[in-house]
Formats: C-alpha cells, structure tokens, sequence
C-alpha cells in the first residue's frame, strides 16, 4: 500500500532547508517580498533581536555568531517560512511540504499547523534546548559517503564501544550522516577510511536526531504539550517515518524528532511513488534540491534562494499555465 495514501495527487513539493545552510547575506535580495519581510519582523520580535541584520552581516565573526544553533535556526527558518508564503501569495502553490530537521518547522507554519509567531517560539524552545543537550553531551556528526544502510549500521555496531554512535540522517543514496561521542566518531571515521570509504564532518555543535539529544525531550515535550496544532491545510511529510503528519500525533512525532533519524531520502521516494515530479526548496543553499537529484534523477529542482531564482520560477510557473 502507498504509504501516502489518502492526502490526495501530488506533483509539487516544497522542501524547507535545515540547519547547516547557513551564510551570512543568505536570501537578502528578497528582503524586500513583503513575504519575507514580514517574516523576518515576526522572527525578530519573538527572538528579541533584528534577525534580518543579523544574517545582512559580513566576515569571520558575522559567520560564528550565525552558525550559534539559536541564530542559524531562526534565520534559516524565517527565510524558508517568508519564500514559501511569497511563492504561495503569487500562485505557486504545493501538494506536499517537506522540511529537513529544522525545516520541519518551518513546513508545519507553511501548512497552517502553526501560524509564524508559534512556530518561531517553538523554534526558540527547540534551538534552546538542544543547544544546552549539545553542552551537555558533547558529540559531532559526519557524512559517510558510498555507504548503505546496512554497512552503516554495522559501523555503528563495530565503533559504538559503549559510547552513542547512530544513523542520523538518511540523505540520499551513498550519503548517510552518522552522529555520537565524539570519541565514537573519531573512530568510525578511522575505520571508515581503512574500509575504503570518504567522508565529511560536519559544521555542527552537537550530535543532532541522536540519543545524546535525550535530555532536550522532556522540556521539548512540556512545551509542546502547551502548543494548539492545527490539522495541515497542505500535507506534511514526517521526518522520522516518511508519513504525513496530523494534529493528534505531531507533538510526539515532534520529540521523536530529536532522538531519531531523519528519514529525508524515504520521504522523497514516497513523495516520487505517490506522484510527486517537482521538487522547489524555499531556503538558501540548494543542498535538499542537490539531493533530490541523487534520489530522484528524473524529477525537477529547483532553489529559491535569492530574487533572480525567485523571479525565474514564478515566470516559468506563469508560463506554464498558459
């Protein structure tokens, strides 16, 4: 059975970028979209400071003080929320939104589970407490290149030695992220050369949709206990199971989030057997439209990221309606 039965024909998907896109003057031509605009302000007033001058920033220190997972998250996710409404408000509209880790959140306020304020000051709670887990537990994260599912997991099991290493984001097909101790990373990416194989660090202050995230659940989860999910106007691909989300089983599904990993490539395939043949990220970047290609060869991508690829797509999306 099509695992997304039931959330009716899909052929455009909107895809929020995650946490790691990150660039100083990301996105700051469109600024100007009063989408974007709006966005930025709602980010500012519940964050307590002027999101958009942060990211219309330059050099080393303007490139540290955003990669804070506080700062990256809200300026990634305001850019995302702000490029979808503006794509939206012009006529150009999904079947199906996914979001990456932190771009989960920005999907569910593009889907109306949330309106922008909630989601910024879940993404407030969100960054808070996996920030102060990371400080916590100290881990990292690294890219394991040509790698399947079973040669990771036994590289789990083989490097492990008592220490959390894991599976944490299933990114295309020979990429998948593993997070743990960074003692434990170390030596997976020692036994992962000896093995042939390439990898990649990554750029992140802990060890994300891992069990060193386990303390981050229950103040996560007191919070959101708090929060008024609506049902999604458009469908939500979950990251943990590749299934559409609903109001009843977002907030544990939510908690789940940080502790599990992100099933980005399952979801795509779902989204391509259930019909779906374009793929647009809302973000800055370009990293989830470059996984796609891997995943899926056949379907269209796209990055808004700035006003020239914004402008191109809502003329071609114009045109082909003619």
């Amino acid at each position: 059975m099509d695992q997304l039965e039931g959330i009716g024909p899909v052929k455009t998907v909107f895809m929020a970028s995650g946490q790691g896109s990150q660039k100083p003057g990301m996105g700051v031509s469109l600024f100007g979209v009063p989408e974007v605009k709006a966005s930025l302000e709602c980010a500012s007033d519940v964050f307590g400071r002027d999101i958009a001058a942060l990211v219309n920033s330059e050099g080393d220190e303007a490139q540290a003080q955003l990669n804070e997972t506080r700062n990256a998250q809200v300026a990634i996710a305001a850019l995302s929320i702000g490029i979808g409404r503006a794509l939206m408000t012009r006529g150009i509209t999904p079947d199906a939104l996914l979001g990456f880790s932190l771009g989960q959140i920005s999907a569910l306020a593009l889907a109306d589970m949330l309106t922008d304020e909630e989601a910024f000051r879940l993404i407030e709670v969100r960054s808070r407490v996996m920030d102060e887990a990371a400080r916590s537990h100290p881990g990292a994260m690294t890219a394991l290149l040509k790698g399947d599912e079973e040669s990771v997991t036994a590289l789990c099991e083989q490097c492990a030695q008592g220490d959390v290493l894991a599976p944490a984001n299933y990114n295309c097909p020979g990429q998948i992220v593993v997070a743990g101790s960074v003692e434990a990373i170390e030596r997976a990416e020692e036994a992962w050369k000896e093995q042939g194989g390439k990898l990649s660090r990554l750029a992140t202050q802990g060890a994300f949709h891992s069990p060193l995230m386990e303390s981050a659940c229950e103040p996560f989860a007191e919070y959101l206990a708090t929060v008024d999910f609506k049902e999604p106007s458009i469908p939500v691909i979950c990251n943990t199971d590749a299934k559409p989300l609903d109001a009843t089983s977002v907030h544990q599904h939510l908690v789940d989030h940080l502790t599990h990993p992100v099933r980005f490539q399952q979801s795509v395939e779902a989204l391509g057997q259930a019909g779906a043949d374009t793929f647009i990220e809302v973000g800055f970047g370009g990293v989830l439209s470059g996984l796609v290609r891997r995943i899926d060869k056949e379907a269209k991508r796209s990055c808004v990221q700035d006003r020239p690829s914004f402008e191109e797509l809502e003329q071609s999306w114009r045109e082909s309606d003619e």
